[in-house]
């Protein structure tokens, strides 16, 4: 069996589809730098994430300006790992695993840039919080509540990613199934900015724009959980969307 270079693969980098068994050394190649591209796209999109929030919450103009200009790089990613794709199904007409993974990969290409763009919704109302003030003269719950719900929609995408990288089914099995918390946890969000701008209408356009943030974080978290539908789709050809966690559980052994 062919050993694998897993040089600036994430830390447990495990390649359980056996994508070194074809007798084409190239073959194999494209197979493994479709992995690779896909997730220094993830990296990419969640260092995304990761400043628009912190640029929403510290009222940074400067961060801000960097992740809406940045998502150009995002979108030229997709476009290579697309075509990529495209130009592997024509060549090689994969079948069984190769070709679930190469769908897979066209999926989940397409929710990362969608979570890009959703990083690029925190740049915009970031710049206009900022210019408002709105961090410094608040400091209130909503602030609190946005960072506490942008801590758990991070660590989720980022072990997401991990999942991703592993092909863990297990994993994406449990972030599929605590899903839910980021909706009742954007739900709560939500509910407090309506009694904060009933209180005080002058703060009215500020409380909507940390809404709009909220509901960014709350795509971003179920663009997630498509991310682990596709780990399952690859790892065991079944279809799980639209399924719910307790007929995943009583299917399949996890």
């Amino acid at each position: 069996m062919t050993t694998q270079d897993n040089t600036d693969k994430p830390a447990g980098f495990t390649t359980k589809l056996h994508l070194d068994k074809h007798i084409s050394r190239r073959f194999n190649e494209e197979l493994e730098q479709v992995r690779t591209l896909v997730m220094n796209m993830g990296a990419l999109v969640e260092q995304q994430v990761n400043d628009g929030l912190s640029a929403v919450l510290n009222a940074d103009s400067a961060l801000a300006t960097k992740v809406i200009e940045r998502d150009q790089e995002v979108n030229s990613m997709e476009l290579e790992i697309d075509e990529y794709c495209t130009q592997i199904l024509a060549r090689r007409q994969p079948a069984a695993s190769d070709l679930r993974l190469l769908v897979s990969v066209l999926k989940s290409i397409t929710d990362l840039e969608r979570m890009g763009d959703e990083a690029v919704k925190f740049g915009r109302n970031a710049i206009k919080l900022a210019r408002d003030n709105f961090a410094e003269e608040e400091g209130s719950r909503p602030l609190v509540e946005l960072r506490h719900l942008g801590k758990h929609v991070s660590e989720t995408l980022h072990n997401a990613l991990i999942a991703y990288a592993e092909m863990d089914v297990a994993a994406a099995l449990e972030i599929i199934k605590n899903d839910q918390i980021i909706d009742e946890e954007f739900d709560n969000i939500s509910r407090l900015l309506v009694t904060k701008m009933m209180e005080n209408p002058r703060e009215i356009k500020n409380a909507l724009r940390v809404t709009w943030c909220a509901r960014a974080l709350e795509r971003i978290g179920d663009h997630t959980t498509n991310l682990c539908e596709y780990i399952v789709y690859l790892v065991e050809g079944k279809d799980v969307r639209h399924t719910t966690i307790e007929q995943l559980k009583a299917t399949m052994k996890y």
